[in-house]
């Protein structure tokens, strides 16, 4: 009974959200910029952001910062450039951060391979690092524990105020996505578990959870989506996680849609897509010459990062 109350809680919350604003495009030109951009990550302050920037075959994770009026132009980060970086995230106050990275994980100089959706993908694995904040800037990359790190396929993590880390892993039936959680007690990561409502038998990929684990937001090709992604929202109560609910149309209409992440906030919900906006016809003379601008900097069908006020869900959801 309780499971079902709290989906019908949900269902409240999309009811709300229908009304909301509609998806923004997150700094165009600067961070959504003429590659594929991806998984923002924030300072507690807002002002610092680190994401990943690829072509498809190179990855790194970049870093920019706001001064009041704009976002810098986004520099490597001092932890990334030399192997496959990607999907980094900050711990909510800042100390760490944990990302995802094909680099070796022994003393050799070869990429690590990984293994998903039934095939092999040479030097394209993944596992979980963690960079501590210094006073003199960040440590060096450790790679986190065997209870994180149990596969060569595990990306996407998001970090909880209590340090437990979420993530997803290639465990599902024909190699899917599922998403894990690693509780962090007592200064030690416990065994990953899978989430009750990620079984394998859907592709759940890109973990978002607020810092006191009251929701997460993830990337499913799960009924109504199939076979495209789309986000989707589950709520924690006392303990326990009620079952996904699409976000709707407003959103999930933009197509394939991954890399969710939460900003400092706490509400506004980050993602990607390659959502090209149309034009409208017949163009004028200005709105032909601002098209071929945003063509060229962001508006080209790669992956741009969006933003959108998870707000009224949370509203809705709370009530």
């Amino acid at each position: 009974m309780a499971l079902r109350t709290f989906s019908l809680l949900a269902c409240v919350a999309l009811f709300t959200a229908a009304h909301g604003a509609a998806p923004e495009i997150f700094a165009p030109g600067v961070i959504s910029g003429p590659a594929n951009d991806a998984s923002p990550t924030f300072t507690p302050d807002g002002k610092t952001v680190y994401f990943f920037r690829s072509n498809g075959a190179d990855y790194d994770l970049m870093v920019s910062r706001f001064n009041g009026k704009r976002w810098s132009e986004p520099q490597i980060a001092p932890f990334s450039g030399q192997w496959r970086d990607l999907e980094p995230a900050l711990s909510p106050d800042g100390s760490f951060m944990v990302f995802a990275s094909g680099r070796p994980t022994d003393r050799s100089d070869k990429a690590l391979d990984g293994v998903w959706g039934g095939s092999n993908h040479p030097g394209r694995g993944g596992n979980l690092w963690r960079v501590d904040r210094k006073s003199s800037g960040w440590s060096a990359p450790v790679r986190l524990s065997e209870e994180i790190n149990f596969s060569n396929a595990v990306f996407s993590p998001a970090v909880a105020s209590d340090g437990s880390v979420y993530f997803m892993a290639a465990t599902g039936a024909g190699g899917k996505f599922q998403i894990y959680c690693s509780a962090f007690q007592k200064g030690v990561y416990q065994m990953a578990q899978p989430l009750p409502f990620s079984t394998g038998r859907y592709l759940d990929v890109d973990p978002a959870v607020a810092p006191d684990q009251s929701f997460i937001v993830f990337s499913s090709n799960r009924p109504p989506e199939s076979p495209k992604l789309g986000l989707f929202i589950a709520f924690r109560k006392d303990g326990h996680w009620g079952e996904p609910v699409d976000l709707g149309s407003e959103v999930n209409g933009m197509g394939g849609i991954t890399e969710a992440k939460l900003g400092a906030d706490g509400h506004t919900l980050y993602f990607s897509s390659s959502y090209v906006v149309p034009p409208d016809y017949p163009k004028s003379e200005s709105s032909a010459r601002e098209g071929l601008r945003d063509m060229q900097y962001w508006n080209n069908g790669l992956s741009n990062i969006w933003s959108i006020d998870l707000a009224p869900w949370l509203t809705g959801a709370r009530k």
